[in-house]
């Protein structure tokens, strides 16, 4: 079964320095049939004007991923963490009891661009923690993993049972992905076009779309441009 989020119907917020893209119910942006997407909570496409961002504000009991897509993303939190993350970079950060952070835009010339994910933790009351990688070069026609729930495979670690892949997929590339039983997944499209299709059934995606995905045991991802997308692994 497929569930299309097409681009267009997401939630939209800009207050002038930030232009937001909700893909689920956050901020002032309400709608009761899109409050996630099993423990995934939120994807928000986000582009910050040079030299403005989120000021220090707290977060608690939540995963949250950060994965920039362009420019230069500056991260400061209480746990004393400092630093600015670019294209290729995924960061996580495990708010758990709580934690207090800001986010800016490093640059005073030039947009920055990045996807917010909000993950719902296995349990209540983690440590706080933080950590992040470069993953450029490492995705290119392959579905890398970026952020996972078994803190033994070469990934980032979370505090929830998912698994986040990472893809900047050739035209006319395929590739598959294979669920256990019980697992259900969500595909982003970042940018570029592709097909999702589980030997049934076949959608169409293009930049800023999403696909919640159940009931299915393989999937074949197709670029019909050159694309780049993430793909979640959830319970």
């Amino acid at each position: 079964m497929f569930q299309f989020r097409p681009s267009d119907a997401r939630g939209k917020a800009n207050f002038g320095w930030l232009d937001s893209k909700h893909s689920f119910s956050f901020g002032h942006y309400y709608d009761p049939n899109h409050m996630g997407f099993r423990n995934l909570r939120v994807i928000n496409e986000d582009k910050v004007l040079p030299s403005k961002g989120f000021g220090t504000h707290g977060h608690k009991d939540m995963e949250i991923i950060s994965y920039v897509i362009s420019g230069h993303l500056a991260h400061k939190d209480s746990m004393g963490n400092g630093s600015t993350i670019v294209r290729g970079d995924v960061q996580r950060m495990s708010a758990g009891t709580g934690v207090q952070h800001s986010e800016f835009n490093a640059s005073n010339s030039d947009l920055v661009h990045f996807l917010q994910i909000w993950i719902l933790p296995n349990r209540a009351n983690h440590t706080p923690g933080y950590a992040e990688r470069n993953f450029a070069g490492e995705r290119h026609n392959t579905l890398r993993l970026l952020v996972s729930g078994d803190s033994g495979v070469d990934a980032l670690s979370i505090n929830a049972d998912i698994q986040l892949f990472g893809s900047e997929l050739d035209e006319g590339q395929s590739l598959e992905h294979t669920f256990a039983t019980n697992r259900h997944g969500w595909v982003q499209v970042i940018s570029g076009s592709l097909t999702v299709s589980d030997g049934s059934l076949s959608q169409p995606l293009s930049s800023g779309d999403g696909l919640g995905i159940s009931d299915v045991q393989t999937l074949t991802l197709t670029a019909n441009s050159q694309c780049e997308f993430l793909l979640f692994d959830l319970p």
